[in-house]
């Protein structure tokens, strides 16, 4: 009876929008193009693809078929196959909540970005005066101004990891509001969820098709494909 209290889906398109949505998302935009292109181009998708059929894909699977068939949390489905399994499942919520409070902090970044979009001339896009209103800070000149936004405005990061650089009162507030916008997202289960991933499911492929198309039309856009797929 307790299994059966358990909360379901609207239906079946909602859990396939939110599988849709845990398997895209940043690392296809930012991560993959870089491992690729550092480990060997062309040549690293020969490695990742038979993973991914070997491991990736039969894992995904039966993590789905036994959270369908047992309907229990990580932990209590790997404990009830074999109680030597319960760290399997321990090991799993742990990654998750990881996974959670890194990828939160990125939404924050994007929230910090978007909010100081609204300029008419970007921050990012070139360096502040110094204090004595002479010119450009010179530490931003010899980096970019980009880097400098991020550095010392975006993280405002401290000379080493021994001294405490206080808190970020902006990116302080919008990391909260980015745990308000999950706990929205996520407080009355998957009643909840289920309406949200219609979005988080498809925006991103939006996003990625947006990007597709302005990265072909830039100059030498073909030229960089090429050089990032050759395998070395």
């Amino acid at each position: 009876m307790e299994k059966d209290a358990r909360p379901n889906w609207d239906n079946p398109m909602q859990f396939v929008l939110a599988c849709v949505s845990y398997a895209v998302g940043l690392g296809n935009v930012w991560r993959f193009p870089y491992l690729c292109q550092m480990h060997g181009g062309g040549g690293f998708l020969i490695p990742y693809l038979i993973m991914l059929v070997v491991e990736g894909v039969p894992l995904f699977y039966m993590e789905l078929a036994i959270g369908q068939k047992m309907r229990l949390g990580s932990i209590g489905a790997w404990t009830a196959i074999s109680p030597y399994l319960g760290g399997v499942g321990l090991a799993s919520v742990v990654t998750s909540l990881y996974l959670c409070l890194y990828y939160n902090v990125i939404n924050a970044w994007s929230f910090w970005y978007l909010f100081n979009s609204f300029q008419s001339v970007l921050p990012w896009a070139q360096c502040p005066i110094n204090q004595n209103l002479t010119g450009p800070i010179e530490e931003c000149e010899r980096a970019t101004p980009t880097q400098y936004f991020f550095y010392r405005q975006t993280l405002n990061i401290s000379s080493s990891i021994d001294e405490n650089g206080g808190v970020h009162t902006g990116q302080a507030l919008c990391l909260l509001l980015a745990w308000m916008i999950v706990y929205l997202f996520i407080v009355r289960g998957v009643k909840s969820t289920g309406k949200v991933v219609y979005f988080t499911a498809t925006f991103p492929y939006l996003v990625l098709i947006i990007y597709l198309i302005r990265g072909v039309t830039l100059h030498g856009a073909m030229n960089g494909v090429k050089y990032m797929f050759t395998p070395k």
